[in-house]
């Protein structure tokens, strides 16, 4: 059974080793994931010893799965991370869908999330669930020693037609 629930303090290191390992994947051919694994390994830790009390975190039959983050707690989704082995198998989806849910419950109308340019599988995902490109930027990333191009995808949400205070004429 698929299950959304707040993270617990005790799963920061497994939230930090999907996390890691999703990444791997995900910056295949753009960076030099061995050489950076160390220095990505400890960005996932430090966020999520500051932040795991906000995390959202999807599993099956008790086992994490994935997890997911808004950093600045806003409409901007900062992290959505799936482990590797059980990506394309709906997961992301039931987990973006909370996210989705809570971002709107929050008083936000967008939904906001922001990849590198040539990470195909996320901008695809993102497509797929009603996400537009919204904007394209290049910075200097100084732990790549590189400019990388990044993606901006926005989705505008909406209650569900049944939560709506509908009027009819």
């Amino acid at each position: 059974m698929v299950s959304v629930r707040l993270a617990h303090e005790e799963e920061i290191v497994c939230l930090a080793a999907i996390g890691l390992a999703a990444w791997e994947r995900a910056v295949s051919g753009l960076a030099d994931a061995q050489g950076m694994r160390r220095v990505a390994e400890l960005s996932f830790l430090s966020f999520l010893r500051s932040n795991w009390f906000s995390v959202s975190v999807i599993g099956t039959d008790g086992t994490v799965a994935g997890w997911a983050a808004r950093e600045d707690r806003d409409g901007n989704i900062s992290d959505l991370w799936i482990e590797p082995a059980v990506q394309r198998s709906g997961l992301g989806s039931a987990l973006l869908a909370d996210l989705e849910s809570r971002i709107l419950a929050e008083g936000f109308g967008a939904a906001i999330v922001k990849t590198h340019a040539q990470n195909a599988q996320a901008i695809g995902f993102f497509r797929k669930h009603g996400y537009s490109v919204s904007s394209l930027s290049t910075a200097y990333a100084p732990k790549l020693d590189r400019d990388v191009e990044s993606i901006g995808m926005t989705k505008m949400l909406e209650e569900p037609v049944a939560q709506q205070n509908l009027q009819w004429f």
